[in-house]
């Protein structure tokens, strides 16, 4: 299986990809990384793992249709025509369906919550806000929703009394640095 991350974060999971990848026990192919600014912290990550980068910058009132289009030249330059999948960890932008259409059942996420509670962008803040004693991760497929596609794995863990927003982010940051190399491995064995 090949696959190309997008990220547009500090690849906190993307660098627990590499080192999978390093080690032997991801044995897909990772085709490079695309982001959407070069001084994303994902950016040193993926150069020190010797993978190719591709910037796509959002251009000023640019269509989100438009972005994906671009997006997807690159993609599609960085992968040739034998992609199977693009892994998004910590990719910030929602897709259009345009894009969901080209890559269906083919965009895996990880979403800081047990979806479908907490969808969007403050998941971990939402959890902190509920009266919820456990949240967690969520490894699903992307549709043309808001993290609302097919779930592939969920791993919980506890909201704890005394938590802030930092320490239940690591503990989810755990969880999906352990099974997001695990799905994709899992994901290459049967492809």
């Amino acid at each position: 299986m090949q696959f190309v991350i997008l990220s547009s974060s500090r690849g906190t999971t993307m660098q627990s990809v590499l080192d999978s990848l390093k080690d032997g026990s991801l044995q897909a192919h990772c085709c490079g990384l695309v982001t959407d600014k070069a001084n994303r912290g994902c950016v040193q990550k993926a150069k020190d793992a010797g993978l190719p980068i591709r910037v796509v910058e959002k251009q000023t009132a640019e269509s989100r249709e438009n972005y994906d289009k671009r997006l997807n030249v690159i993609i599609k330059d960085l992968v040739g025509e034998d992609a199977t999948y693009i892994a998004c960890m910590g990719w910030m932008f929602i897709f259009s369906e345009w894009f969901v259409s080209q890559w269906k059942d083919k965009i895996l996420n990880v979403h800081p919550a047990l979806l479908p509670k907490f969808p969007g962008a403050h998941a971990i803040t939402d959890a902190l806000s509920s009266e919820e004693t456990e949240t967690g991760m969520t490894i699903h497929l992307i549709d043309e929703g808001v993290d609302t596609g097919p779930i592939i794995l969920q791993k919980p863990c506890s909201i704890k009394p005394d938590d802030t927003e930092e320490t239940l982010k690591l503990r989810v940051q755990k969880l999906e640095k352990e099974w997001y190399p695990k799905v994709l491995q899992k994901i290459h064995e049967e492809v």
